[in-house]
């Protein structure tokens, strides 16, 4: 959900993917006919010029272009996580039925921040210089000793993802104490030249002087090592993507922790994309004293924007279970937790035209309940933030405001 390929109509109708039944050609010529669609709504929108939070666009071939691109990326994802037949399915859904029961009796469904267990820093890390003169990074790696709740269902198959046992990060420091930048990427990243890359992550740390690190989530990049077929994160398992998502809080609040370990005091701030922006909101929601976090084409809710792309008709069985996991998905979003970070602090960014991550349901949804933060909409898809000057100025001016990073925006993140 975030990795580029290798306020416009909603699209309620048109943003439902494809089934993953039917061939490859079917699904990039539907691919076609989805943008098309898009951009058709798009002009009744522009056109109809009704009140609305979300920014009408006009609509553009470059638009439409967005919009395209997101559907292929689509079909690349659903490619990548094929569905399961209805029988295997069965067992997904009696995992679901006992998480319901079994976060119910822990009274973790009315009181999710209860779920998140609080991590120590890491006391043995391994650190490692690479590159030479100013373009030298370090590595950094520790175990990451995540563990799922006592009986928790899907617990034993998750600890069997061995790849996830340790944790894995980039790191730009400076010789001298400065503020904190934790970079948390999307979906079919955490590989070092790509997600330095999305991230700007020389330009942070050289123009702005600020120590970045980039923490690789579960299943991803190096972790992902000797997973069985079909296990990804995000995918259709829901408790492969309840553990995901609890181990990458884990993680991400352990890279904090090791952060103040070494420089007490220090300011640090949070940058996301697309499913880190997912973890960034959560994360953002349990920290106690971080200085900004920006959340970049965030999901809200996993289990909803899942159900949406899955392309199960109303009347297969599997949507009944993706309708049962209704009360987790809802446990692990960040709609369900208050934001701590400052106001000040709040930033969010997404595209207009994005078809991945659902702007009105999944972003506004999050802008409403973090209190209407200062949002950036850019004029493009979900993959176009890489390329979108705007995204860039915006980012740059919400470390400044927030105050994690010296110096005056050129222009305000509003702009």
């Amino acid at each position: 959900m975030a990795a580029p390929p290798s306020k416009q109509a909603d699209g309620e109708a048109g943003g439902r993917t494809a089934t993953v039944n039917r061939n490859p050609l079917e699904n990039i010529v539907g691919s076609f006919a989805k943008a098309g669609g898009f951009y058709a709504r798009s002009w009744g929108a522009y056109l109809g010029g009704a009140p609305n939070e979300l920014p009408v666009a006009r609509p553009t071939l470059s638009l439409a272009t967005h919009a395209l691109r997101d559907e292929l990326v689509l079909v690349g994802l659903l490619w990548r996580r094929p569905l399961s037949d209805p029988g295997e399915y069965e067992q997904i859904n009696r995992e679901v039925c006992d998480a319901v029961d079994y976060y119910g009796e822990r009274g973790w469904l009315e009181e999710p921040q209860n779920f998140f267990t609080t991590p120590a820093a890491p006391t043995e890390v391994s650190i490692r210089s690479h590159g030479s003169g100013r373009r030298k990074h370090e590595r950094i790696a520790f175990d990451s000793e995540y563990e799922p709740h006592p009986g928790e269902p899907g617990g034993e198959r998750y600890r069997n993802y061995t790849g996830n046992r340790r944790e894995y990060a980039l790191m730009l420091r400076h010789e001298e104490p400065r503020p904190w930048l934790v970079a948390v990427h999307g979906t079919e990243m955490g590989r070092a030249g790509l997600d330095m890359a999305l991230f700007r992550a020389w330009h942070l740390h050289e123009d702005f002087g600020l120590n970045v690190i980039l923490p690789v989530l579960p299943m991803h990049g190096p972790r992902a090592r000797g997973l069985p077929k079909g296990a990804v994160f995000p995918g259709e398992n829901v408790m492969d993507d309840v553990h995901g998502t609890a181990q990458a809080v884990w993680d991400i609040r352990r890279v904090i922790a090791w952060i103040r370990s070494q420089q007490p005091g220090a300011r640090i701030g949070l940058n996301s994309i697309s499913l880190g922006g997912y973890i960034a909101a959560l994360v953002a929601s349990l920290d106690e004293d971080l200085t900004c976090a920006i959340l970049g084409v965030p999901p809200s809710n996993l289990v909803e924007l899942l159900g949406r792309h899955s392309g199960l008709p109303k009347d297969d069985p599997r949507r009944t279970t993706l309708e049962l996991a209704g009360p987790i998905g809802r446990m692990v979003s960040p709609l369900s937790l208050e934001p701590k970070v400052p106001q000040r602090g709040r930033f969010i960014y997404a595209g207009v035209a994005d078809r991945i991550v659902h702007p009105r349901q999944q972003v506004l949804q999050l802008w409403e309940h973090w209190g209407r933060p200062d949002v950036g909409w850019y004029h493009g898809g979900h993959t176009g933030f890489f390329q979108s000057r705007p995204v860039q100025r915006y980012v740059d001016a919400a470390l400044v405001q927030s105050g994690l990073a010296d110096g005056e925006p050129a222009t305000s993140p509003k702009k």
